[in-house]
C-alpha cells in the first residue's frame, strides 16, 4: 500500500488547525477578567467545602447576607503548587471553620471572588495565596529584577 505524499501534510495541517482552535480556550481559562482586581472586600462565614484541586483550589463559604439569608460564595484560589509553597495543605480549612478573608469580588456582583488573604480562622499560620493582583505585581517585579541581575 502506498501513502500519498499529500496525506501527511494534510494530517499535519488538520492537527495544527485543531491546536489553534484549542489554544485560545486554554489560555482564556487563566483570565482574571471576571474579578474586580482593583477592589477588595472582606467576607466572613463558615467553610462549607475546601476543594484542594488543580488547576485552582476553591473555597465554598456560607455567608449571611445583609438580609440575614444564607448565601454561598465560591472563591477561587491559586494552584496546589502555589498553595503548598506558601504552607497550605488539604486540612488548612475544614468544613465548619469560621473564617474571614479578603477577596477581589466578582465584577458581576454575584457572590464569589478571587482569594487574596485569610484574615482569621484556618488551621495554620498561612495568610494568603497572593491574589490575582498581587500575583501580577510579583511577576512584574520578578521580571524587572531578573533583567537587572
Amino acid at each position: 500500500m502506498m501513502v500519498s505524499s499529500y496525506a501527511l501534510p494534510g494530517a499535519a495541517l488538520a492537527m495544527a488547525m485543531a491546536m489553534a482552535v484549542a489554544a485560545p480556550s486554554a489560555s482564556a481559562h487563566h483570565s482574571y477578567a471576571m474579578f474586580a482586581v482593583d477592589k477588595k472586600v472582606s467576607v466572613e462565614g463558615t467553610v462549607k467545602q475546601f476543594m484542594w484541586t488543580n488547576p485552582h483550589s476553591w473555597i465554598r463559604l456560607e455567608v449571611t447576607d445583609p438580609n440575614g439569608k444564607p448565601q454561598e460564595w465560591a472563591v477561587e484560589m491559586g494552584s496546589l503548587t502555589i498553595l503548598v509553597g506558601l504552607g497550605w495543605n488539604p486540612k488548612t480549612l475544614q468544613p465548619g471553620d469560621k473564617i474571614r478573608m479578603t477577596v477581589h469580588p466578582m465584577k458581576s456582583g454575584l457572590p464569589g471572588g478571587d482569594f487574596v488573604t485569610l484574615d482569621s480562622g484556618g488551621h495554620n499560620a498561612v495568610k494568603n495565596d497572593g491574589g490575582s493582583q498581587e500575583r501580577q505585581k510579583e511577576r512584574a517585579a520578578h521580571r524587572a529584577t531578573a533583567g537587572n541581575t
